[in-house]
């Protein structure tokens, strides 16, 4: 009920955004009031909550109330920066709630747990990296030159290139984690496999 309250709300608030580019100070600030009112009133709801539920609600709604400003931001003045803005603040609130539903789990099960969560905003932030260094390269090759289009597929390729290191890293290191569930020979075996399976020998 929390998220669907949230999300209405943003509707609303972008409501007004979506019919032009930019907001006038009044709509730009009904909106970010409209955010502040859903943030506090998702929080008071958490307060019914106890222990890992009420810390899961909270970092949700810290979450969304964070997506909700870079998402009026970038309906107020779109740019490739303030798309890159959104996705950042979606990962971030991913991955806070997916490190508190963590805290539900225990020793190694826990560990690994995080490392996913930890690999998952990897993986979303290379990808947010990727998009906006593959759209500002677009943007250069506007241009129509043959060095502008040249040195724009080397920044595609570079960035696309970047994300799949970061991921691959990030992969390696949950893989690792699992292997600390065993002991003695079976760990030094996952080790190797996981190396090898990752290109890190």
């Amino acid at each position: 009920m929390i998220k669907s309250s949230i999300a209405i709300a943003i509707g609303l608030a972008f409501s007004v955004g979506a019919l032009a580019e930019t907001m006038s100070k009044d709509q730009y600030k009904s909106a970010n009031d409209a955010i502040a009112v859903e943030y506090k009133s998702a929080t008071a709801a958490c307060k019914s909550l106890s222990g890992n539920a009420s810390d899961i609600c909270k970092a949700e709604a810290s979450g969304n109330e964070k997506i909700a400003k870079a998402q009026l931001d970038a309906s107020n003045k779109p740019s490739v920066d303030a798309s890159y803005k959104v996705r950042v603040a979606k990962a971030d609130a991913a991955y806070a709630v997916a490190k508190e539903r963590c805290d539900d789990k225990a020793g190694n099960v826990k560990d690994v747990c995080v490392k996913e969560a930890t690999a998952d905003v990897v993986a979303a932030k290379a990808d947010a990296t990727a998009q906006m260094k593959t759209a500002k390269a677009n943007e250069k090759a506007a241009d129509i030159s043959a060095n502008a289009n040249s040195k724009a597929s080397e920044q595609r390729a570079d960035a696309r290139k970047d994300a799949a290191a970061d991921k691959l890293d990030a992969d390696f290191a949950v893989a690792r984690e699992k292997c600390d569930a065993f002991a003695s020979d079976a760990k030094s075996n996952c080790l190797n496999e996981a190396k090898e399976r990752f290109g890190k020998l």
